[in-house]
Order: C-alpha cells, then sequence, then structure tokens
C-alpha cells in the first residue's frame, strides 16, 4: 500500500524534510509500497489528516502534539498520535534592519513586530514565549502577516521586527540579500527562563554567517519539529520508515542542512528512554521504538 506522508507547503521546511524521508524510505522498495509525500496546511492540518486516516504520517511541530491528544483547542476532539522521530529544532528568531535600534526582545515595547499570520503556530510560539517573559501584547503593536509579505514591510520600514521560522528557509535567505538585516538577541537570563518553563523548547545556536548579517554566535530559542503517526498505522511500516531514518543520520545532514544536529537530538534516548522522544505525552510508537532498540539507542 502507499504511504503517505503530511509535510507542509511546497518548498517549505516540513516539505523538504519530508523529501529526504521518503527517499530514504523508499529506496529499493515496489512502486505501489512507497511513500508519498504531501502538500498540508503543516502541523494542525497534518493532525486532522491523520486522526481522518487520510495520512500514515505527518509532520509536526512539538508544541501542538500535546494539545491534540488532549483535544486543546484549536483541536476539537483528542487524536491518538504516536512519536516516529524529531526532524530538527532549528532556531525561531527575530529579525531586524541593521541599522535599527532595537538590541534585545526587552525593546519591543511600542514597535511593530511582525508575528505570522492570526492563528497561527508562529503567533502561538510568541505568546508562549512573551508569556514567560512579561511581555504584554498591549505593550507592542502585533502585525498578523506571512512571511514573505512581512519581509517586504521590514524593508519598506512598516514593521519593526519579524519573527521569522526555522532557518534555511527561502524567504530569509533572499531578505538577507535584499536588505541590511540583523538578529534580536534575548536579555541575559531570559532564554534560561524559557526552557525551564517550556519543555518542548531546546535552547540553539545560531552561527555566525548563517546568512548575511549574523555576525556572531546568538543564542536563540528552537522548537523540535517531529515526524508523527497514528496509533492504527501497522507497526511493520512505522518500523521501516524508523529505520530509514536512524540508519541515516549522518547522511541526512548532507540531503538537507535542516537534519544537522538531528544525530544530538537521539542522544537523550540513551539516558532518557522513550520519554525522551514523548513530546506532551504523547507515546513512541511500537514499530518506532523496536527499531530504535535494534539500533542500540533504547535499552
Amino acid at each position: 500500500m502507499a504511504v503517505r506522508m503530511g509535510t507542509s507547503e511546497l518548498g517549505g521546511t516540513f516539505y523538504t524534510q519530508g523529501a529526504a524521508f521518503a527517499e530514504l524510505f523508499n529506496h529499493g522498495r515496489a512502486e505501489p509500497d512507497k511513500c508519498i509525500v504531501q502538500t498540508s496546511d503543516a502541523s494542525i492540518h497534518n493532525a486532522e489528516l491523520l486522526d481522518a486516516g487520510k495520512l500514515e504520517f505527518g509532520f509536526i511541530a512539538s508544541n501542538w502534539i500535546g494539545r491534540a491528544k488532549n483535544a486543546i483547542p484549536p483541536f476539537t476532539r483528542k487524536i491518538e498520535l504516536r512519536m516516529v522521530a524529531p526532524a530538527n529544532a532549528g532556531p525561531m528568531f527575530f529579525v531586524k534592519l541593521a541599522a535599527s535600534l532595537i538590541q534585545t526582545v526587552a525593546d519591543f515595547k511600542g514597535k511593530r513586530i511582525a508575528i505570522g499570520p492570526k492563528g497561527s503556530g508562529m503567533e502561538q510560539h510568541i505568546h508562549t514565549i512573551f508569556d514567560v517573559l512579561g511581555l504584554s501584547f498591549d505593550s507592542f503593536t502585533p502585525v498578523h502577516i506571512g512571511f514573505a509579505e512581512g519581509a517586504d514591510a521590514l524593508i519598506a520600514g512598516k514593521i519593526d521586527a519579524q519573527f521569522q521560522p526555522p532557518i534555511p528557509n527561502r524567504v530569509m535567505t533572499d531578505l538577507s540579500q535584499r536588505a541590511d538585516v540583523g538578529v534580536v538577541r534575548y536579555a541575559p537570563g531570559q532564554v534560561e527562563r524559557i526552557l525551564a518553563a517550556v519543555p518542548f523548547y531546546r535552547q540553539v545556536t545560531m552561527k555566525q554567517g548563517a546568512f548575511r548579517g549574523v555576525v556572531e554566535d546568538t543564542t536563540q530559542i528552537g522548537v523540535v519539529n517531529v515526524l508523527v503517526t497514528h496509533e492504527r498505522v501497522p507497526e511493520g511500516i512505522i518500523h521501516n520508515m524508523a529505520k530509514a531514518i536512524a540508519g541515516n543520520l549522518d547522511k541526512l545532514p548532507q540531503m538537507n542542512p535542516l537534519f544537522t544536529g538531528l544525530k544530538d537530538l537521539f542522544e537523550p534516548l540513551r539516558a532518557k528512554g522513550s520519554a525522551a522522544f514523548e513530546f506532551g505525552g504523547v507515546a513512541l510508537h511500537p514499530g518506532a521504538a523496536r527499531e530504535y532498540k535494534e539500533a542500540g539507542w533504547l535499552k
């Protein structure tokens, strides 16, 4: 049977990662049994399609998994998701024009900040982060706008900063070539406060030269993006996908730079067991657990 994987818009982060996973999964496999990468509206949509039996796999940002499991809005019913593997923990960050006087997120008071479309995952991240830091949405002007439109608005001076998804992404690369930009840092102690309060975030380093305008290493917040499935999907299919991923942890970064650091995300399995992958209380699928035991990641 064909295996369907929900990703994101064509060319998006999830789509390019899904294409790599599918290529490895499909190697030597008969045409009717290959994995088909499908476009979607990303995290929430993929969870809903998995629940409806229209996908076998789906990419989701890990902050949504617990919500789907427990029917917390925007989800209206419990979805029996199961974990397969992490995909990446890329930095989410604010970008500004280089000439801006904004230094840290503490300088956002009174500023116009593009936070993504209304109700989007990016907006939810800002609510989560700013709630921890005690930054009220009344203290700045939130601008609900897409990534490409936000980049145009930043260049035109219509906004003061934009929240960007993990790099590399096409919009940020283009923006850095069109304008002199800089990355907004967190004030001392803020990253630690966020990590202590939010279990699905990780500390990540945006390396100097990641794109034009990154003049030094900066510490940012990263959300772990994951590949999930539904409890009803047969164990054999999940085992084969987990094997394609776990068996190519060194090759995947060569296929897509978004996978840089993926092997590091597997390391906690050795100390914490399957709980290291069970974001939001969503259990590891038995097929994935079997592969990770066979590969030596799990005892």
